[in-house]
């Protein structure tokens, strides 16, 4: 493992593009063949759109050696105020994978609160995610509680 002068967490840029994809194909359990050619040409024009406007998507990474081996995205969403989001300003919190090699160093605690702090200073009045059993435990850790409406989805 490498020493801890070693370990930046920075922004993301333009240029972490591939290293970004790379990473979140580990979040769906995809190597680079067949099925990331249908959805790695939009997330890379995606990310080149929403990397540049700070107001609207947060893109932290942790970097060693100039490799990033661990990232999460934050993403406002704008909703109808209503008494549970008084602002209707809701940050998605998706994405925060790290490198099976890197894990439990406590890279995503520090993505996670990255991401908490720029919700913050957004003006967001919550984070919302959808945690694996695994990944759980990590959010629990800095406050994060489940909630009792179940999640639905419907593929287009």
């Amino acid at each position: 493992m490498s020493a801890p002068d070693e370990v930046r967490i920075r922004p993301a840029t333009p240029a972490d593009s591939a290293q970004l994809v790379r990473l979140w194909a580990l979040v769906f359990d995809q190597d680079e063949g067949a099925h990331a050619l249908t959805w790695t040409p939009h997330a890379l024009e995606w990310f080149a759109r929403a990397v540049e406007d700070r107001h609207l998507a947060r893109f932290p990474l942790i970097e060693i050696e100039g490799t990033v081996v661990a990232t999460a995205i934050g993403t406002l969403e704008l909703g109808v105020p209503n008494p549970h989001c008084p602002q209707g300003r809701t940050v998605r919190l998706a994405n925060l994978v790290t490198l099976p090699e890197h894990r439990r160093s406590g890279y995503g605690t520090l993505l996670v609160r990255d991401v908490i702090e720029w919700a913050r200073s957004i003006n967001a009045d919550r984070v919302d995610l959808s945690a694996t059993a695994d990944g759980q435990r990590i959010y629990e850790r800095v406050g994060f509680s489940l909630a009792r409406a179940p999640r639905m989805k419907l593929a287009l």
